[in-house]
């Protein structure tokens, strides 16, 4: 909880932070994670699991190189419950990593915004994608989510900002989250789950 005594100073914010501290996992197979990402967008969690298991089990239950999903048959990847657009996107995501060699070794040395700038390139992967990628698979720990629907309702509540201007919004947003610097990821943990409790 090394990064409460940061984070309190915002009187607002200190509201949403409970006795639960969180600490980031540097999680491996990052390829591996911006293919579940994509194959999750617009489920449940439930449902996003089971699809996953099902993904998984095409290669004996074991989690697949960029290559061997680049192999997969789409008509493969279909049967497990992904639509045409998330085939396509799953196997953007193996052949641009099989090309520009990312590893995770590679992804871990390079700055946050180098490695938005180069994930962003590959279609089905946007901005959010990259950010959750950032903090929850590289544990990254100065993430701000600014399109994330969750994080943009609890600060309009928080801090009474007016969503109705989206642009205004989201620059009222930035220049708040500036102040939690170099913890915003851990600021948006608090936000979500205080939204959701």
């Amino acid at each position: 909880m090394h990064y409460v005594p940061h984070l309190v100073k915002d009187k607002r914010l200190a509201k949403t932070i409970g006795e639960e501290g969180h600490t980031l996992a540097l999680r491996n197979n990052i390829p591996l994670r911006m293919m579940a990402s994509i194959m999750s967008q617009q489920l449940s969690t439930r449902v996003a699991d089971v699809i996953y298991k099902r993904f998984l089990d095409l290669y004996k239950g074991k989690e697949p190189t960029p290559r061997q999903v680049l192999a997969t048959a789409p008509e493969k990847l279909r049967a497990i419950g992904l639509s045409n657009a998330k085939v396509g996107y799953v196997q953007n995501v193996a052949a641009f990593c099989i090309e520009h060699r990312i590893t995770d070794r590679k992804l871990q040395v390079m700055t946050n915004e180098a490695i938005t700038d180069l994930l962003v390139q590959i279609k089905g992967i946007g901005k959010w994608s990259v950010e959750m990628l950032l903090m929850f698979s590289l544990g990254r720990e100065d993430v701000f989510a600014v399109d994330d629907l969750g994080i943009q309702q609890a600060m309009c509540k928080l801090y009474k900002i007016d969503a109705s201007n989206k642009k205004a919004m989201k620059e009222k947003m930035l220049k708040i989250s500036a102040k939690w610097s170099p913890y915003r990821t851990y600021a948006c943990i608090h936000l979500w789950k205080w939204k959701d409790g």
